[in-house]
This record gives C-alpha cells, structure tokens and sequence, in this order.
C-alpha cells in the first residue's frame, strides 16, 4: 500500500490551511465594530412535534406542513378546543406565528383558543382552502374572552386551512424563482449556501450578462420567518425591475442587482416565530457572523463584488412590523449616492395620492443589515418595513413604484 511521505501530508495540511484562512478573509473586516453588542452565538430551540391531532369529537388538526406551527391541540369542550402556539426558544421577539389544517368528519361550528406561551396576539387568521388562495376573516368571526382571542369556524370534512399570514415556504420559494426565470435572460439562478438544516440558500443575479465593473444592488428579505408581507413586497418589487421597457433598459446597462429571497429558509418551514435553528435572530448577525445563513450570504456578497471590481451602492432589506415605515441610516452622505434616500422617498411619495411615507432614521447601533451594508461597502442601507395588515393590493402598488423611483433616481443621479 502507498504511504504518503510526511512532507508531502504537511505540503497538503500547508494549502488547506490557507484554502481556509483565506475563506475567511473574503468577509469584511471587522474594523468597525458595532456599539451595541447582541449574543448571536447558537442556542438551543424547541422542535413542535409533526402529528395529526385527533380528538373524540372527530375534529382534527394537523401541523404536517411546511410552515406550519402547532404546539399542541387540547379539548375545552365539545366545540372548543384550544390552539397551543410556543416560540421556538426565549427570550424572542413577540411575534406568534401559528399555521395548522383543521377537518371535521361530520360538519360543525367550533371554537379555536389562541394560547400563547410568552407573548400576545399579534396576526389576525387568514382562511384558505388549498393553501394557495387566502381571504381575511370577518371581524366577527374573532373575539375575545378574558383576555384570549377565540376564532368561530364551521369546518367539514374538507381542509380548512388557518394562519397568521398567507404561506410562503421554501416550496412558493421554488415555484417564483422558476416563474421568473423561465426563458429569461435577464435572470440568472444560483445557490450560495446551505442552511443548518440542509435547504438551498438560493440567490438570482438580476441582469448577468457583462456584469464586471457594474454597481450592485443588494436586495434580500425573510430573515424573520412570519414577515410575510414584506416578502410579498420584495416580490412585487423584483417583479418591476424584471419589464422590458425603456427604464428598466437604461438601468440594466449601469447596474446589477443580487437577490436574496429567503435568507432563513429553515425558520420558515419550521413555523419560527423569529429565530433560524441555531435559536438566533439573523438580523442581528451582521458583525460576528455566528450563524451559517449570515456567513455564507456575507461571503458570497464579498466574493462576488470583488471578483467582478463591482462597487456595492444599496442593500435593501424588506421586513414587516406594526405598520409601513422606512428605517434608514441617519445619514447617505459617505455612500456614492449621498442624497438617494430623501430624493427617492419624495419620489414615492408624489407618486401615490395622499401617502406620506413614515421615515425613521437613527445611528449605527445594532449589527443589522442596513449598519453592515453601510460601514462595510459605504453603501446606502434601508430596511423596508410592510404592516402586518397592509392592503395587500397596495403593497404591490408601492412596491411597483418604489422599485420604479429607486431606477429614476440612481439613472438621473451623477455619484
């Protein structure tokens, strides 16, 4: 049998060391060092339990799904039964994500209690019957009883879905990626990474084609796995820049755009109300880089921009919360486009009828992303707020037109 010498194993040892220490130095440096420190470094979570809970009242609720979040489904009484939603692991920010399937063998009215452990009610039930199609419940379809939000149903033996926000899995993730991909030029898939879990952390580069010396566009979204809405408007807005007309073919010549859908798909599936699997809210991340999903998409944002000599101008990260608002930066005046925000918040602003955009900027403090896109490429950061319960016709709509304005102004703009 061969034995290799052992100059030749420490030859081998040499260049995997600096394979590795050079990975390593793809990210940014850590020259600045964010104020506010936040533990990043992975905790343990609790896992539901996947079932079909079946009761003696032949009701039956399932979490069998991805996306789905059902801790427990307990029996009040013939027609009450009690939704049990906990978070993944404390402390964690209150938002309850809950998406299970209900049935009836014999058709009947019943009662859902919301129990929540560590947190309020937050996202009001939607309906669907296929998981695809979802309508808002009437208001007097939830009440509230000592304190807890009860939902009334009449439910049979077909599927009724509930949950906080329509589904938008990894599986949705799959089907719009190929929709918009589809006999596209303009469009090119990739993979940067894989999740603890073993998903695909899936990218797209928005117009390939000469892509070197080009400035980038970062936009991401669905760190958070119950901020649907702002998925919702990522999408809409990736859509808009994707028309062929005369903007979009001016724009396409100067810049190129990096799109990150869903950097925590296993939150997603799993139902998470905030975390990924290492018990870790990604967006707080963006300086120590502990967890898989924020390395990896830090690395490939490197590596590309550097590789291509592409200077990195703007990341946008679209989230959700209470209600509409732009969290920026207090200040674009370092970037390359120092007076962007306020030009293109204006801009959205007189293009849709009495709307005024809520605007909060504030200091580097956290290590978020808007921060991270700031003092490690001196770009513009935004994070993109959508309410919980925004018209969803008017997310498309301002989403449209923010995308529009966002190539306005960088094309009438001399950095």
């Amino acid at each position: 049998m061969y034995k290799p010498r052992k100059s030749l194993i420490w030859l081998i040892s040499f260049f995997f060391f600096l394979f590795i220490t050079c990975k390593k130095d793809i990210l940014p440096s850590r020259q600045y060092k964010f104020p506010t420190y936040v533990d990043t470094e992975s905790k343990l979570i609790n896992y539901q339990e996947k079932k079909i809970y079946s009761t003696p009242q032949k009701v039956y609720a399932s979490n069998l799904f991805n996306g789905a979040r059902l801790n427990n489904f307990l029996i009040k009484n013939d027609s009450t039964f009690i939704a049990v939603i906990s978070p993944e692991n404390v402390p964690i920010n209150p938002s309850p994500w809950y998406s299970f399937k209900l049935w009836s063998e014999v058709p009947k009215k019943i009662f859902i209690e919301f129990q929540y452990k560590n947190a309020n009610h937050r996202y009001n039930p939607k309906l669907s019957k296929d998981g695809k199609s979802w309508e808002e419940i009437d208001y007097k379809q939830l009440n509230e009883l000592n304190g807890t939000k009860v939902l009334t149903l009449n439910i049979n033996k077909d599927t009724t879905w509930v949950s906080s926000q329509e589904l938008f899995s990894t599986e949705h993730l799959s089907d719009w990626l190929l929709k918009i991909s589809k006999g596209n030029s303009d469009i090119e898939l990739k993979n940067y990474g894989i999740s603890p879990k073993g998903r695909t952390l899936k990218s797209a580069i928005l117009y390939p084609s000469h892509s070197k010396n080009k400035e980038l566009i970062i936009l991401m979204s669905r760190q958070h796995p119950p901020e649907v809405t702002g998925q919702l408007a990522f999408l809409s807005f990736v859509e808009r820049l994707q028309e062929n007309d005369k903007l979009t073919a001016a724009f396409k010549n100067k810049y190129q755009i990096l799109l990150f859908p869903m950097q925590n798909p296993d939150g997603v599936d799993l139902g998470h109300w905030r975390h990924n699997t290492g018990g870790v809210d990604l967006n707080r991340d963006w300086d120590r880089y502990n967890q898989p999903e924020t390395r990896q998409m830090a690395e490939y944002i490197t590596d590309y921009a550097n590789k291509r000599k592409s200077k990195v101008i703007m990341g946008i990260d679209f989230h959700s919360t209470w209600e509409d608002v732009y969290y920026t930066n207090h200040s674009d005046s370092a970037t390359a486009y120092p007076h962007f925000t306020n030009r293109w918040l204006n801009e959205i602003k007189g293009a849709i009828p009495n709307y005024k955009p809520k605007i909060e900027p504030s200091n580097i403090g956290q290590p978020v992303s808007k921060g991270w896109f700031f003092v490690n490429f001196k770009a513009i950061g935004i994070t993109y707020e959508i309410g919980d319960d925004t018209a969803r016709d008017f997310i498309k709509t301002k989403s449209r037109i923010a995308a529009e304005k966002m190539m306005e102004v960088l094309l009438q703009t001399n950095p």
